[in-house]
């Protein structure tokens, strides 16, 4: 499922990063490689605000749709 659809609180693992590669080369330098950890914080609008790898990133709800879960 795309990382829109996660629950805010709930533990997910990368599956996989579809898109265009410098989309997934991009999501990638942020720290959504296949088999991190991500948990979702906060979502506004469709966008969401995540902790990945230790760090908060905020990202669009079209990048958010391109990263598996």
């Amino acid at each position: 499922m795309p990382l829109t659809m996660a629950s805010v609180g709930e533990k997910n693992i990368v599956k996989n990063i579809s898109g265009k590669e410098e989309i997934r080369h991009f999501l990638e330098s942020l720290g959504f490689v296949s088999g991190s950890e991500v948990t979702v914080v906060n979502e506004m609008a469709g966008n969401v605000i995540v902790n990945v790898k230790d760090t908060r990133v905020a990202i669009s709800r079209s990048m958010a749709n391109k990263i598996m879960v």
